[in-house]
């Protein structure tokens, strides 16, 4: 949580390490810079953001801690957090332009943990006074996450809310065999869609996208090349005019964002 707070804080403050450890499915597939699958899962875009994933994470941390341990936490944290990252790039690899932050998918891991090792625990929604069974809680989230996906009609990082739970899920079972002998009809009630669902995403892209307005109008790539070379030429010729302005006015005549793109550039090169 601390972590959380401090990278979050300094992302806030600071427009160009934030773009610097983003998640961003052409600097990772392209440019190879993987430290974002891990980076990106501290940087929030928001207070209200951050606090909500730090809320969650807060409640059901000490379950997971009691039960299995520190250091096993933070195998499904971590590991929940890089399944998460890793299905959402799998799901945008043809979107060079696609990224996201947070740390939901670890999250959404760890909740899901709980949940397999206690799949009873009464989860209550949106602050109501009545609560669900766990189970029925996580069948719940993972059918609204595939509607998310399918859709993509909201800014919602679903994907990597699905693969962190999936991962969460898995690795607590892996840890804890028992559950797996004790809970095994509430796991698999929400583990089989999910698998499934991966399997389309794999098998039959096309099966799992519905027809709207965001669907229609967002350009596909089919080639993470073709995106890159796209955007190669109208990057170079914003350094162009950049570079012109300098040249004309000196360096100090340019704008924040016309300083940052600058920098990400003379990076990259």
């Amino acid at each position: 949580m601390v972590a959380n707070l401090a990278f979050s804080y300094k992302g806030f403050k600071d427009p160009l390490f934030f773009n610097r450890y983003k998640f961003e499915v052409e600097a990772i597939l392209q440019f190879k810079d993987y430290k974002r699958l891990l980076t990106s899962g501290f940087l929030h875009v928001s207070w209200m953001h951050l606090l909500f994933n730090m809320l969650s994470l807060y409640f059901f941390s000490s379950l997971i801690e009691q039960s299995l341990g520190p250091v096993r936490f933070l195998i499904i944290y971590f590991g929940s957090l890089l399944g998460g990252d890793l299905l959402a790039l799998f799901v945008h690899r043809h979107h060079g332009d696609y990224s996201s932050v947070g740390a939901s998918g670890a999250v959404c891991g760890i909740i899901f943990a709980s949940i397999a090792v206690f799949p009873d625990l009464g989860l209550s929604l949106f602050g109501l006074p009545i609560s669900i069974p766990g189970w029925l809680y996580g069948l719940l989230f993972v059918l609204y996450s595939i509607y998310g996906i399918r859709s993509a009609k909201d800014n919602v990082g679903h994907e990597a809310h699905l693969g962190g739970a999936l991962v969460g899920i898995i690795l607590a079972v892996i840890m804890e065999p028992s559950a797996l002998k004790n809970n095994y009809t509430p796991i698999l009630i929400i583990v089989v869609p999910t698998l499934l669902f991966i399997y389309l995403i794999i098998k039959k892209p096309g099966a799992v996208m519905v027809d709207n307005h965001y669907y229609n109008t967002h350009k596909v790539y089919f080639d993470i090349d073709d995106r890159y070379n796209e955007e190669k030429v109208n990057r170079q010729q914003e350094i162009d005019r950049i570079l012109d302005k300098i040249g004309k006015k000196g360096i100090d005549s340019l704008t924040p964002k016309e300083k940052q793109a600058l920098d990400d550039y003379s990076r990259r090169n």
